[in-house]
């Protein structure tokens, strides 16, 4: 990755290995997460996957044991696509996804002060929720 995109990003990044569903009206692809922000995903690229810059997708994202619980990015288009990776960012979100993502950040950092300034990071950036 460049360094022109190192300082484009303004969210922190967690590790995190979970089950990631890619839809779109092209088709339906299974793969996994590589990492996660309040701001997009990075992903696993499946196998014989093509998608240009600025596509979008629906990324369901399993957390817990059983997939019970499911970060949804209604609209997530690929910022970036790499030979082994896919980067997303999250253009729309609903309330209770993103009170998931918020919860598996606070968990990974242990830092809610550094969540609450990026979250109002993200309303100035009139980023929609629903």
């Amino acid at each position: 990755m460049t360094d022109k995109t190192e300082e484009k990003r303004r969210f922190t990044r967690v590790l995190h290995d979970s089950h990631v569903t890619l839809t779109s009206d092209a088709g339906t692809w299974e793969t996994q997460l590589i990492d996660i922000s309040l701001k997009g995903a990075l992903v696993v690229k499946p196998e014989g996957w093509r998608a240009a810059q600025g596509d979008t997708f629906t990324l369901d994202i399993e957390l817990g044991d059983h997939g019970d619980i499911v970060i949804q990015m209604e609209g997530a288009a690929v910022a970036h696509s790499e030979e082994d990776s896919v980067g997303f960012e999250c253009l729309d979100i609903d309330v209770n996804s993103i009170s998931h993502l918020k919860r598996l950040m606070e968990l990974n950092l242990g830092d809610a002060d550094l969540i609450h300034r990026e979250l109002h990071a993200l309303g100035r950036l009139s980023w929609p929720l629903h």
